[in-house]
């Protein structure tokens, strides 16, 4: 720390009669000194404004011991015992070297020049700092190899132990693999501390491992006293919620088979996997009374947040202690679409505008020593920095004393201390020590994006946010606004090209996103808080101060799904580091041509408006640009991986949708490129998750008439499901009938099957059953006729030639192969069918070999043209009866 900061740290401003900050003129000389106001130790004022130039250059002697220090930890984690051993003998013997030679120079009576000396002892620091890291690293990464669990893990054993949990349990999101819904899994972080094996001996160690339990079923992330106001989140049975009711701490005693980490580099020695079958934890030991008085502060949030609105009910507990059971995978990737995640987390923004409260608003204090309470109360400036100290204690109990909660209260204390006191001199040295503490007191931190980001984000605001904010205030933006555009822009700048390699997406409403969401950020934050630290005592008030801060929180889920629902919100990237190397030379050569931009207005107001253009996405726009949707379009096969969805166009903006695939996201980004607002009827053939999982992505922000299905309800918890977002939704739910005709604007269809009693039991070798049962349409539309057979198997394929409708079947013009052109397939329908044109939906490289060779040579026989959705993307159908025309996206 320089100087020039242990001068500020010493000066006791608030103290009445205290003395000013050392060498400062006094601005109050004529008062009393026991009136004297606060002086600024960099300006001389009371207000003055300390800017970064005032202050003379950066500070950096503390960066590149830092630097070190985390590339050597990332490196060292997993490397051999006697690797580490060498490094840091070698680093130390280098450094002893250094700082001795000096020494031996002056016996010898020889004189050094002290900027030698200098550079000697900085480069003795640095080796120092790399041999504690190593120290450090090699230490945490011989966990992983120490004791029975690592092997008993090679060998797949079955194993009875005692394990301490670390971390708050959570669920993983519901996900399709094939034609089924994989049940989530509850995650719980813990310290194997005494393991035995079947039939061996029992041993004691310490070691850290992942448990998963199986909870027989159970999906959701809700407790099951009261049924969700959000079906998007599904209810939990008791089992889970047990499970998920776990604090760090308690200690279990669990059976489960042991396996090794699937990739190398973990900070996981072994994976458990727990069967539970709905039985609730053996709990061995309950959890610390620290962690019982965070779970009943955290507990008690939960609880004044039940009532709000379903976003804000989800959101405010997030915000506030990094709660995020309640969000659901819809608004969490309407929150990654807008670079929003970060306010989902626990991050040194929390702890930032906690502290805001004690010494000021970051806008403020830019030109003071302090504004908040504690000038306010007369607090001397020990007392404030204690009531601080009290602060970052309570904020890292209550959301869990884990890393990255210490990163943010450490990161978050360094960006507040650069706006509380103006010297951002003295603060990047600062931010250096906090990252070389962190680094040594957690080496795993040293590979965790999480603090990548939050490092980056500090360092922006430290050094590029107080330069462009000063250039946009010379050019006449008012302070607050230049102030939040230079934070928001150094923070994306420097961020972004780390989490492209995470989402493999640039945000283009990344910035205005979060400086709209940032006018909420603080209030719902503090509101929150407070409800926080008033439910255990009293929760009616609790609850009225949760019903505030749910406000602001509903105005950033709104941001997120707003900016996430414009057409241009982001562009795919390369999700590799020479993507982020890219990202990188792109974002300088932006700022290096923006620089000049400002110069010329009228020049900004037209790349303004086309970004805005690139964003919004006109409906004529992208028909003009890419072609896409064409003109005239009639059917849309959506690429939505291994499943199906497809639009039938029913009019303007208007679409009649026959299943969803089996990502929301995927299906509603298709719906979108089409421009459809309003769906009439969602027909769901049958109830695999391929091809409802992704409902809920048709109804995002369209309105929809209704929903039908077909009668056999079969899996059952897919057809629960459905039911189950339908009526949060509103939408009535029927089943469709055989015989059935139906029409919307220009477009007609005719259900085919499944007659009034459908197969239920499975052919040999198929799937059979709600196969069997996928609802058939023949659909008429400016002189087209197309069949749509969902994933009818061999036998329903046979029964439909033979039925009374299969004369209106021949020489159709477009087919949608049955279940994504595998090789169960009535040969003898296709012939007769004999379709001008096939579409086969299928996901790249899926597992299944989908779409079989046999059947696509069986297609082009009868002269079809076969076009599939995991080479050839989405396809478009358009034209009439006489000219028949295919595009893809």
């Amino acid at each position: 720390m320089s100087t020039e900061a242990g001068t500020d740290a010493g000066t006791d401003v608030g103290r009445p009669g205290g003395p000013g900050a050392a060498g400062a003129p006094d601005a109050t000389a004529g008062r009393a000194p026991s009136t004297r106001a606060p002086v600024h130790a960099a300006s001389g004022h009371r207000l003055g404004a300390a800017h970064p130039r005032q202050e003379g250059p950066a500070d950096l002697r503390l960066v590149p011991p830092a630097l070190a220090a985390w590339a050597v930890a990332a490196l060292v984690l997993d490397a051999p015992a006697n690797w580490a051993v060498g490094v840091a003998a070698c680093s130390l013997l280098l450094a002893g070297a250094l700082l001795l030679r000096p020494v031996r120079d002056r016996r010898r009576g020889q004189r050094r020049g002290r900027s030698r000396g200098g550079r000697h002892a900085a480069l003795a620091a640095l080796l120092l700092c790399v041999a504690a890291s190593t120290a450090s690293a090699a230490l945490h990464g011989a966990d992983l190899r120490r004791g029975p669990v690592p092997t008993l893990a090679r060998q797949f054993a079955t194993v009875t132990a005692e394990v301490e949990v670390t971390a708050d349990p959570r669920l993983t999101r519901p996900r399709v693999r094939g034609n089924r819904a994989v049940p989530p899994t509850v995650l719980i972080e813990a310290d194997v501390r005494r393991v035995t094996e079947t039939g061996g001996a029992t041993a004691v160690t310490r070691t850290p491992v992942l448990l998963l339990v199986d909870v027989g079923g159970e999906t959701g992330n809700r407790a099951p006293d009261k049924p969700p106001k959000d079906s998007r989140a599904p209810s939990t049975g008791p089992g889970t919620s047990r499970w998920l009711g776990l604090l760090p701490t308690t200690r279990l005693r669990v059976t489960a088979r042991s396996a090794p980490p699937r990739q190398r580099g973990d900070r996981i020695a072994a994976v458990l996997r727990v069967r539970a079958d709905r039985r609730p934890p053996d709990v061995v030991a309950e959890p610390s009374a620290t962690q019982r008085l965070a779970g009943r502060l955290r507990a008690g949030l939960r609880e004044a947040t039940e009532d709000l609105p379903a976003d804000a009910r989800a959101l405010l507990p997030g915000l506030v202690v990094g709660d995020t059971s309640r969000v659901t995978p819809e608004l969490e990737e309407a929150f990654k679409e807008t670079d929003l995640t970060h306010t989902l987390a626990v991050s040194g923004a929390n702890f930032t505008i906690v502290l805001a409260l004690l010494l000021g608003p970051p806008g403020l204090s830019q030109r003071s020593e302090r504004r908040g309470l504690a000038p306010r109360l007369g607090l001397h400036l020990r007392t404030t920095a204690l009531l601080g100290g009290l602060l970052a204690l309570a904020f890292v109990v209550v959301c869990r004393p884990d890393p990255s909660v210490l990163r943010a209260a450490a990161c978050g204390s360094v960006a507040l201390l650069a706006l509380a006191t103006g010297r951002r001199r003295s603060l990047l040295p600062a931010l250096a020590t906090a990252v070389l503490l962190l680094v040594l007191y957690d080496p795993w931190l040293s590979r965790s994006y999480g603090f990548l980001l939050s490092v980056l984000a500090t360092g922006a605001l430290l050094t590029l946010a107080p330069r462009w904010s000063a250039a946009l205030r010379r050019r006449r933006v008012p302070p607050r606004l230049a102030e939040a555009l230079a934070a928001a822009g150094a923070a994306q700048a420097l961020c972004a090209p780390v989490v492209v390699v995470l989402s493999e997406r640039v945000s283009l409403v990344g910035v205005p996103c979060n400086l709209l969401a940032e006018f909420a950020v603080a209030p719902a934050t503090v509101l929150g808080f407070a409800a926080l630290a008033t439910a255990p005592v009293l929760m009616p008030l609790a609850k009225a101060l949760a019903w505030c801060g749910g406000w602001p929180a509903g105005w950033i889920a709104e941001i997120a799904r707003t900016g996430a629902a414009l057409p241009g919100a982001g562009v795919d990237w390369p999700g590799s580091w020479a993507g982020a190397a890219l990202l990188a030379l792109v974002t300088v050569g932006v700022l290096l041509v923006g620089r000049r931009l400002l110069r010329h207005p009228w020049w900004c107001g037209v790349c303004a408006l086309l970004l805005v253009l690139v964003v919004v996405q006109p409906p004529p726009l992208p028909r003009v640009i890419k072609g896409w949707p064409p003109q005239g379009w009639r059917m849309v096969m959506c690429d939505v991986g291994q499943g199906d969805a497809l639009v039938l166009a029913a009019g303007e903006n208007t679409g009649v949708v026959v299943d969803a695939g089996p990502d929301p996201a995927l299906v509603d980004h298709c719906l979108r490129s089409l421009g459809i607002t309003r769906v009439p009827l969602v027909l769901l053939t049958h109830f695999h998750a391929d091809h409802v999982a992704g409902l809920s992505g048709v109804l995002r922000g369209r309105s929809v008439g209704a929903i039908e299905t077909t009668a056999l309800a079969e899996p059952a918890d897919q057809a629960e499901a459905v039911r189950r977002r339908a009526a949060a939704h509103g939408v009535p739910v029927r089943r469709a009938a055989a015989g059935e005709q139906r029409r919307s604007g220009p477009l007609s269809w005719q259900v085919l099957w499944p007659p009034p009693s459908p197969p239920t039991t499975a052919a040999p070798g198929t799937e059979g059953g709600p196969n069997d049962a996928s609802v058939t349409l023949l659909v008429r539309t400016a002189g087209l006729r197309l069949l749509l057979l969902g994933d009818l198997e061999p036998p329903a394929q046979r029964a439909l030639a033979r039925s009374p409708a299969a004369a209106a079947l021949h020489g159709v013009d477009v087919l949608k192969v049955a279940h994504h052109g595998s090789a169960h397939q009535d040969f003898a329908l296709i012939r007769h069918v004999a379709p001008r044109l096939a579409l086969i939906s299928c996901g790249e490289e899926n597992s299944y070999g989908h779409p079989a060779p046999d059947t696509v040579a069986a297609l082009r026989a009868q002269g079809a043209t076969v076009l599939r959705t995991d080479r050839d993307g989405a396809l478009a159908v358009a034209g009439t009866g006489r000219e028949l025309r295919v595009a893809g996206d």
